[in-house]
């Protein structure tokens, strides 16, 4: 079980019938609120900075990471990139992704199945949100927990691999429902996959009433101009809706990539995660 985020609760604290089960749920839905907030928090500085954020979920092994050094290869020289990397442990990820010459910040969660808005909050401070184009942040690799918590992205991806089968959408209704987009990964092998239908992904997400768009493609043989269409596309709405706060509360439009300087009393300040929510 999760300990931040009561994943493994039972049944029967959602229906909370003791003194103790109040407590508990109270507890839980403090620990969201928190979050929410954080979440709130990251989303005002990334739009002040002009940049997309893109959430990228999966199962561990669905190709996260080989995603993203094939996006980065594809798009480096066009736009500017950083990732933030979510694990249990090790820096691999992220020094996969450094050595294609993009800055990176691994998160090391320990025991946490997901990653928070907080956690993402702490390794903004080691990236120049001003001089980026697009964010990734690659989650922890699991298909419960990250989809019930806000980063502060604008988009949520899901990976599904071909070799996971093509029902998972309905076995994990939580994630794909919260999906702005699904990839179908690993498509070079669906000449050899039988039982994976690309069809059957998009009737499942249908069912779900998700409009998500669904995409196949393979990050090791491309090609991948769907996808990049698609952060283009997300990119440049972005940009259209870049505001700055102005004193008096109203929303200044600022020129689309003009970075965005905050004044002395907005400056970045770490948000305390070591404070618990009122039970």
């Amino acid at each position: 079980m999760c300990q931040t985020c009561g994943c493994a609760l039972p049944d029967h604290l959602q229906h909370a019938s003791s003194e103790h089960d109040v407590h508990t749920v109270a507890v839980l839905e403090g620990l969201k609120a928190h979050n929410d907030a954080a979440a709130g928090h990251n989303r005002a500085h990334f739009d002040r900075a002009g940049l997309l954020v893109v959430n990228l979920m999966s199962s561990p092994g669905a190709g996260k990471t080989r995603l993203l050094e094939a996006t980065i290869e594809a798009l480096g020289g066009r736009h500017r990139l950083a990732v933030i990397e979510g694990d249990l442990e090790t820096e691999n990820d992220a020094r996969r992704i450094r050595a294609k010459g993009v800055p990176a910040v691994q998160i090391t969660t320990g025991s946490a199945c997901h990653l928070d808005a907080t956690m993402v909050h702490r390794a903004l401070h080691a990236l120049p949100l001003e001089d980026l184009d697009i964010l990734f942040i690659e989650n922890v690799g699991n298909l419960v927990c990250p989809a019930s918590f806000d980063l502060g992205q604008h988009a949520s991806v899901t990976l599904l691999s071909t070799p996971e089968g093509d029902d998972k959408p309905l076995k994990y209704p939580v994630m794909f429902r919260q999906s702005d987009l699904v990839l179908i990964t690993k498509a070079d092998l669906l000449p050899v996959l039988d039982d994976f239908e690309v069809a059957a992904v998009e009737a499942h997400m249908r069912r779900l009433a998700s409009p998500a768009p669904v995409l196949a493609l393979s990050s090791r043989t491309g090609p991948l101009d769907a996808w990049l269409a698609w952060l283009e596309t997300g990119l440049a709405e972005r940009r259209r809706h870049v505001f700055r706060p102005a004193p008096d509360g109203e929303r200044l439009l600022t020129r689309p990539g003009a970075p965005y300087h905050a004044p002395d009393h907005a400056q970045d300040h770490p948000l305390d995660s070591s404070r618990s929510p009122a039970p």
